[in-house]
């Protein structure tokens, strides 16, 4: 195998490491006033409070589902190892949300705090405080899938077996994302109308007022639901596509066109396709956060459009040419003729 693939898990890396720099930056800035960190506190508390409840719970059934995985999964198309793909998946989806809400409920008082003095002050913290789950999800989807990739490909099976090893990874992913997403949702809207009925109804208490006890539960579902929950769903849908993917690929790699290939990566790249665009994406994504700033009184829609307009550019491009280098010109699948034009068309129409 081409040795420039194993650049893929360290884009991955790259990406986690910036988004280490990124919380550390955020958690740099200044928190506000004592009354700010008073609240702030009550509702970091309360948000790990339920993380830790809900993952402890989670633990059990992860460990429970990978072990009747490994005692299921014997024969010559499978693997007791998907029982590890399946916990890694777990694992990391469980990472994006936790990172995610870490970072959220420090950026959210930093950002109160900052647009006590100025828009772009609080854009920037805002902005760099949510890039950092962005950051994670992705870093974490990237080098966890293709760090097992390589390692199962290394154990002389069949690409068929492989990817079906590697499937338990977005189950994995998915199973947190699902109890994730729906139970810090149920959370954040019982705390949410508990705090609109007693506060607006009964007491005439404006929303989300200090005075009002449940504005703190309400801010704590907030976090839980709308940054660790969608953490672990994005992260699932993240990987779940990539695989997919890969997939359609291994089924690619049969045809003689694809035989044929001996430059770069070899027939292999129609597999790793979908893994080299996410490692450009996240390049991408990266240099695109330093187009993003406003002037203040300027509008902060422009800072964000021209931030995502480069990163989409640097996509583009760097589509182009991995799509057609990796591909061939075209191939023929049940009578109909696919070209490598064809597929970067659909990229540009999923990236538009």
């Amino acid at each position: 195998m081409n040795k420039n693939v194993y650049l893929i898990p360290l884009v991955g890396l790259l990406a986690l490491i910036f988004t280490y720099y990124r919380a550390q930056w955020v958690a740099r800035q200044d928190p506000g006033t004592d009354r700010m960190k008073r609240i702030a506190g009550y509702i970091t508390d309360g948000a790990m409070a339920f993380l830790r409840a809900e993952y402890s719970k989670l633990a059990w059934f992860v460990v429970g589902v990978a072990v009747l995985l490994a005692l299921t999964s014997q024969g010559s198309h499978t693997s007791p190892l998907i029982a590890l793909s399946f916990v890694v998946g777990a694992t990391c989806s469980a990472l994006a949300g936790f990172i995610g809400m870490k970072v959220a409920t420090k950026a959210n008082v930093r950002t109160a705090h900052a647009a006590r003095t100025g828009l772009a002050s609080a854009l920037n913290v805002a902005f760099r405080g949510g890039s950092v789950m962005g950051m994670g999800v992705v870093g974490l989807g990237v080098l966890g899938l293709s760090g097992l990739f390589f390692f199962y490909n290394n154990q002389g099976w069949e690409l068929s077996k492989v990817i079906a090893v590697l499937t338990g990874f977005s189950f994995g992913a998915s199973s947190i994302a699902l109890f994730a997403r729906v139970g810090g949702g149920i959370y954040t809207k019982a705390a949410d109308v508990g705090a609109d009925l007693v506060g607006k109804v009964e007491a005439g208490i404006p929303e989300d007022h200090p005075l009002n006890p449940a504005t703190i539960a309400d801010n704590v579902g907030d976090n839980v639901g709308d940054v660790a929950g969608m953490g672990a769903d994005l992260f699932e849908s993240y990987v779940g596509s990539m695989i997919g993917a890969m997939v359609l690929g291994a089924v690619l790699m049969a045809l003689p066109e694809f035989e044929a290939i001996t430059g770069g990566i070899g027939k292999l790249g129609v597999v790793m396709l979908p893994l080299c665009l996410a490692a450009i994406g996240i390049v991408a994504s990266m240099i695109g956060t330093m187009f993003v700033s406003v002037e203040e009184g300027g509008d902060p829609k422009a800072g964000l459009t021209r931030g995502e307009l480069t990163a989409a550019f640097i996509m583009l491009v760097g589509g182009y040419f991995l799509i057609h280098g990796l591909l061939p010109a075209e191939w023929v699948l049940n009578g109909t003729t696919y070209t490598a034009t064809g597929v970067f068309c659909a990229s540009l129409i999923g990236l538009a």
